[in-house]
């Protein structure tokens, strides 16, 4: 008995994928759960898994292209068969062999003679025997050492004259080629499309991150106590997103064809960057989410991207979105809209600041917010309030907690 292994649907809209990359050889034993392959897809990134026990063929190669349905494998129930050994196509004559016991001698080599010469240092020992002609052996010997003395100055002259050695090019690859992957191809499309249609415009602000700090580190460890996650800036930051979108619900739209359409929701993208490419999973209804519980999905759904198993479902949707470029080391950037979202929040570097403060000067831990925001939908004077809403819910804390 044998099952084939077929790709599943992973979206409404996704038709096909890439197979980036078999996890089991051709032939190998696999275990009901065991992951197959990955299929990279224009959203997500999917391990595929065994479905029984057998042995697996694979009918589809590393980088291939496949479509949703298509049969790239087949499991076979039993052991794997093994292949017989191929037979020799010629057999060493030099190794002793079953049947006669004897062990063939190696073909004797026809023996060389060396080649004869005639060493210039010898020429002086040279013996005329041709009777009357022994008077001409010095002058033998004079021409043959004018020789030798002719022939080493003309090495040295070669040696000056001759170019040097060509230096062999190095054999190190310079560049590689590869293809874009799906997800990368559509995060491409996505940004085009973005600059192409939406009138992009970035405002900037900044805030003092000292009292959010601050509470941290008074209330982490029994935080981590009660519910066994850290607490982070992201949440802060989210909830203060909340708080700005109602108080400029304006930002909180989306324009479809002629209309606008206002959401009455609060679901926060967060991007996170993967070694596959930008992904945003979306928070749902952060609204109604304690920082414990916003807290405990940021750290899901950076599991599941670093694992690859961010489902498309994770990735729907959206309001708004968050980008934070400061873990990165970025200390200001201009972020793309994420359509058909109107804004997106960036988030830059914590940096030790002069501030005036009471008027002094006093060092303070400070980061620049940018918030991008279609133009076509959302003023200037809207985004702008919104900013400075976020920087109030952020140097003021307990502003989040009695919602105001």
């Amino acid at each position: 008995m044998s099952i084939e292994v077929k790709i599943p649907s992973v979206g409404e809209s996704i038709t096909s994928g890439v197979l980036s990359v078999w996890h089991r050889k051709d032939g190998e034993q696999v275990q009901a759960g065991d992951a197959l392959f990955t299929l990279e897809t224009e959203k997500v990134s999917t391990e595929i898994t065994a479905e029984m026990a057998g042995t697996l063929r694979h009918l589809a190669a590393e980088g291939e292209e496949v479509k949703i349905g298509q049969i790239v494998a087949t499991i076979a129930e039993g052991a794997v068969a093994k292949p017989a050994p191929e037979a020799a196509s010629e057999p060493d004559k030099s190794v002793k062999t079953a049947e006669s016991g004897e062990t063939p001698k190696p073909a004797r080599a026809k023996k060389m003679e060396p080649a004869k010469s005639v060493s210039t240092a010898s020429a002086s020992r040279i013996e005329v025997t041709t009777p009357g002609k022994s008077e001409r052996a010095p002058q033998l010997a004079n021409l043959l050492e004018t020789a030798r003395e002719m022939s080493d100055e003309f090495r040295v002259e070669a040696a000056i004259l001759s170019p040097a050695p060509a230096v062999p090019a190095s054999t190190e690859k310079r560049a590689t080629r590869k293809r874009l992957s799906p997800l990368r191809k559509k995060i491409a499309a996505q940004l085009v499309m973005a600059q192409q249609t939406a009138a992009i415009l970035t405002t900037f602000n900044e805030c003092d991150l000292g009292a959010v700090m601050d509470l941290r580190r008074r209330t982490q460890e029994s935080f981590v106590k009660q519910h066994g996650v850290k607490l982070g800036l992201m949440s802060f930051f989210i909830k203060a997103t909340v708080a700005a979108l109602n108080a400029v619900p304006q930002i909180n739209v989306r324009l479809e064809a002629d209309e606008l359409v206002e959401n009455h929701y609060f679901d926060i993208g967060v991007a996170v960057g993967t070694e596959r490419g930008l992904m945003v999973p979306v928070i749902r209804d952060c609204d109604r989410k304690s920082f414990a519980d916003l807290e405990k999905e940021i750290a899901g759904f950076a599991e599941k991207a670093r694992t690859g198993k961010i489902t498309f479902d994770d990735l729907q949707g959206g309001v708004f979105t968050i980008s934070n470029g400061g873990i990165y080391g970025s200390m200001l950037s201009t972020p793309i809209l994420n359509p058909p979202q109107s804004g997106i929040l960036g988030l830059h570097k914590i940096q030790d600041r002069p501030m005036a403060v009471g008027g002094q000067v006093v060092i303070r831990p400070m980061m620049y917010l940018a918030l991008s925001y279609d133009h076509r939908v959302v003023d200037g004077r809207e985004a702008v309030m919104f900013l400075v809403k976020i920087k109030e819910c952020i140097e003021e804390p307990a502003r989040l907690l009695l919602g105001m």
